[in-house]
């Protein structure tokens, strides 16, 4: 009897302590406030392939807090996240984050807590940020001396307590989970009903959004219609209705877009790419202005080819290119004032170039590098604030190299393109394709990978080579390229 009621007691003890250290939803976002800052994808507008890592992680992480904190929810599985943290200084001591060369860092880790505030801990000891503003929350548990080093328990058990109790050692379940390790057939099998559903209950929406982009690209004598970003399916039909009233309304505005290209983007105007954008938080006012503004940035968009043909000449008949995929998204604004900014600084420095002895080979500018590049594309990244002299010997020394990637680049195309109409014909795959992070060695890499396995999982599916395992809200797989 005594032994019966000392386990009563303890498992009433347990209970309080755990409950003790509930955490709401408010006080989680506000401990992970220093997290988001460090990873928030608005900072990485330099950085395309980091800034959609991050955008995607997050909303992996936010599904995740918004399981945790379901009543009765108890079907957890690790959950492996990636994300870019940006860097400080170590003597910084301004409020403003102060970046060291590279400005930010890869940070993986796997989420298994089941409870908000282990997993807010987790986050921010697996980044390496301070977690001594969590006890200032209105939260009633002790202090977290050795959170870093040691699994979070207020009270550690012995083994004897959870055979006769039937609760679950979390020590035994965080080892379990270690060793545990995706694969591609085992997460197919858990998510393939799951985006199949999702993947039907969209496809009317899909035939809506085609339909509405053919007629809208019709009407305008648009060459394209893009988004930057992955949003839904019902947010693009959503954009493109707001495109069409505006087409109704002030259809006189729309005279001078014949054969541009829009993009559904996070601010408004035309990018260095000349593309008309779109700002989604815009309303109907700003987009009128920019289409009213169009003949202005026509203008502009010459005197910036012209500006390129300048810099251009002075080395060597290099040829000056802006890459969507690889660039960040900047207005022709911004990106005509780079180029003066080079030129000016080419044409003062007097470099002995000989004429059209670079011819055939491209260069891509870029603000937030420090040394000059080559891409195995074979196009050089330069630096703005690249040394002239410097810059000179290394086009020098890796002129012979760029040709070579440049006619790799060719091939590598070819042999994507080929592997992907293959893979899609092989899976009997509604459509294949992949992330603009993902390079073309890695999607080649994969797709001859999948190419050896037997998948009747992805009939009729939309597979997306990306860098982590995710079902997209319209039904998309999405599989990491290095899968297992």
């Amino acid at each position: 009897f005594y032994y019966f009621v000392r386990l009563c007691l303890d498992k009433i003890l347990l209970q309080c302590v755990l409950q003790s250290r509930t955490l709401s939803g408010a006080d989680a976002i506000n401990a992970l406030r220093p997290f988001y800052f460090a990873v928030h994808p608005d900072f990485f507008g330099q950085h395309p392939k980091e800034r959609e890592v991050n955008e995607n992680s997050l909303k992996r992480l936010n599904g995740y807090l918004e399981n945790l904190q379901k009543p009765g929810f108890r079907s957890f599985k690790p959950t492996q996240l990636t994300f870019y943290v940006r860097e400080r200084e170590p003597n910084s001591s301004n409020v403003q984050e102060s970046f060291s060369a590279s400005g930010f860092r890869a940070v993986s880790f796997t989420l298994h807590t089941r409870d908000l505030l282990s997993t807010v801990l987790d986050i921010l000891n697996s980044c390496s940020l301070s977690t001594e503003h969590v006890q200032s929350l209105n939260v009633n548990s002790q202090p977290h001396k050795e959170a870093k080093n040691t699994v979070n328990r207020p009270i550690k058990w012995d083994k004897t307590y959870y055979s006769f109790t039937g609760f679950k050692d979390p020590e035994e379940e965080l080892e379990q989970a270690q060793r545990v390790e995706t694969t591609l057939l085992s997460w197919l099998d858990d998510n393939e009903a799951s985006a199949a559903k999702k993947l039907k209950k969209s496809l009317p929406l899909r035939k809506e959004l085609e339909r509405l982009k053919i007629e809208l690209s019709h009407e305008l004598q648009l060459s394209d219609i893009r988004w930057q970003r992955s949003w839904g399916i019902a947010h693009r039909c959503s954009q493109l209705h707001s495109l069409g009233r505006l087409v109704q309304q002030r259809p006189e505005i729309l005279e001078n877009v014949k054969g541009r290209t829009v993009v559904f983007t996070d601010r408004s105007g035309m990018s260095a790419a000349g593309h008309i954008m779109l700002g989604t938080m815009d309303v109907h006012h700003h987009w009128t202005k920019i289409f009213e503004r169009l003949p202005n940035y026509y203008k502009l968009q010459k005197r910036l080819l012209l500006l390129e043909d300048r810099i251009s000449q002075l080395l060597g008949g290099i040829q000056v290119i802006y890459i969507e995929e690889l660039q960040p998204l900047l207005t022709l604004e911004e990106y005509f004032e780079t180029l003066n900014s080079f030129y000016n600084k080419l044409r003062d420095s007097r470099l002995p170039f000989h004429p059209r002895s670079l011819r055939g080979l491209q260069m891509i500018l870029e603000s937030d590098r420090y040394a000059p590049s080559l891409h195995e594309f074979g196009h050089f990244m330069i630096p703005t604030v690249c040394d002239p002299a410097a810059l000179q010997w290394f086009i020098f020394a890796k002129a012979q190299e760029a040709r070579e990637n440049l006619k790799r680049k060719e091939e590598m195309m070819i042999t994507e393109k080929e592997l992907i109409n293959t893979s899609t014909e092989r899976f009997s795959l509604d459509r294949l394709y992949k992330e603009p992070s993902v390079s073309s060695a890695q999607m080649i890499d994969c797709c001859k990978r999948l190419l050896e396995e037997s998948l009747p999982y992805l009939q009729g599916m939309h597979l997306c080579i990306s860098h982590f395992y995710s079902v997209l809200q319209d039904g998309d797989l999405c599989i990491p390229w290095n899968w297992k």
